[in-house]
């Protein structure tokens, strides 16, 4: 059953549905394009831990905009016509509802597949057949690389590295190999192309973006996404945490108001963005391995971090480094966020949230 909360009366604003807009990305997504005059609507089922506490936090943060956020409780897989009705209305989706651990795909790869493949499919049927034929943009993943098994890694104290020059410099580029390692790689990486295509083929205004690893605050990270988060949370409430493979893993952590602001700027430049897919991360100056976070934490903190060990979990890439490129030539976008910079904020945040974080973990 669909239901609708807090209608807001505006007129001349545009309009803005954000899907999973009750999510860690979703709601610091709101926040942004309310304070950027934007009509925003959330259309979200609410099935993620923290999704209602987060709602409430960014109703509280906005109170003092004018024109607070729609919310409309819905899936994008089974209220198919609710989200028509509602793609309908706007000139910017942004989807964000996803399926978004590897393991849980594993687990059960029916509802992975539904809910990132279908439900992009019912968003951009409900775009095409919009008369508004609104702006979309897609949240995709860099999982639709694979494990990178062509690219050989060297091995140092603390990290991997790839060992080819190239990619060393500037990371993995949108022209490298798509590989559906997974079955989450396979939802998110059909449910990409999809998108590029109904550019191609419908001329519909997309853009997709292969997110690495996002972090900021309003993230309840769990073990399966949002290990940045996870760690930290872990470390301030005692809990276990465990290392699958050596833990010299690296990726490239772009702040969530660095890629809101990305969002942004597509939107603005659709003319050029258009059509295009982007590999989006913190990029080569931005990057950290999970030992190198767990001594970091330590430090500051100041509390031992003693994990256990497991396996390498299937389709788990050594390496993964945005090459931000193209991002900076088409949109004059870089990250402002150094790691540390970024980690700091997050904390504060979980600090802050301590007790809201307690009743999510329950």
């Amino acid at each position: 059953m669909v239901t609708i909360k807090k209608i807001s009366k505006t007129r001349g604003k545009k309009k803005l549905l954000i899907t999973g807009g009750a999510g860690f990305i979703g709601v610091n997504a709101a926040k942004h394009f309310l304070q950027k005059g934007y009509d925003v609507t959330i259309f979200d089922n609410f099935s993620r831990r923290g999704s209602s506490i987060n709602l409430q936090l960014l109703k509280k943060e906005t109170r003092g905009i004018k024109g607070s956020p729609r919310v409309v409780r819905g899936d994008v897989v089974t209220d198919a016509k609710a989200l028509g009705r509602e793609v309908n209305k706007a000139d910017v989706v942004l989807h964000l509802a996803a399926q978004v651990a590897v393991t849980t795909s594993i687990v059960d790869p029916r509802a992975d597949f539904e809910t990132n493949t279908i439900g992009t499919f019912n968003v951009l049927e409900a775009a095409r057949l919009s008369k508004k034929r609104p702006i979309l943009l897609y949240s995709s993943t860099n999982k639709v690389y694979g494990s990178l098994p062509h690219l050989s890694v060297k091995e140092l104290k603390t990290r991997y590295v790839f060992d080819s020059r190239r990619h060393a410099k500037y990371g993995v580029g949108e022209n490298e190999q798509l590989d559906f390692h997974s079955p989450y790689g396979c939802s998110k990486g059909a449910a990409d192309q999809y998108v590029i295509d109904y550019s191609r083929i419908y001329g519909l205004q997309t853009v997709v973006f292969r997110q690495s690893c996002i972090y900021g605050p309003s993230q309840f990270g769990v073990e399966d996404q949002g290990w940045v988060a996870w760690f930290t949370i872990a470390v301030l409430l005692g809990r276990p945490i465990t290392l699958y493979g050596s833990g010299k893993q690296v990726r490239d952590l772009l702040h969530v108001s660095d890629l809101v602001q990305l969002y942004d700027l597509a939107i603005k430049n659709i003319k050029r963005t258009s059509g295009s897919a982007y590999n989006v991360g913190g990029g080569p100056s931005n990057t950290i391995s999970l030992i190198e976070l767990m001594a970091h934490l330590e430090e500051r903190m100041g509390k031992k971090i003693r994990p256990k060990h497991s396996g390498v979990r299937a389709g788990d890439q050594p390496v993964f480094i945005a090459d931000i490129r193209r991002l900076k030539d088409d949109l004059g976008w870089k990250p402002c966020h150094s790691v540390l910079k970024g980690w700091e904020d997050m904390y504060q945040w979980i600090v802050l949230h301590e007790a809201d974080i307690r009743k999510v973990l329950k």
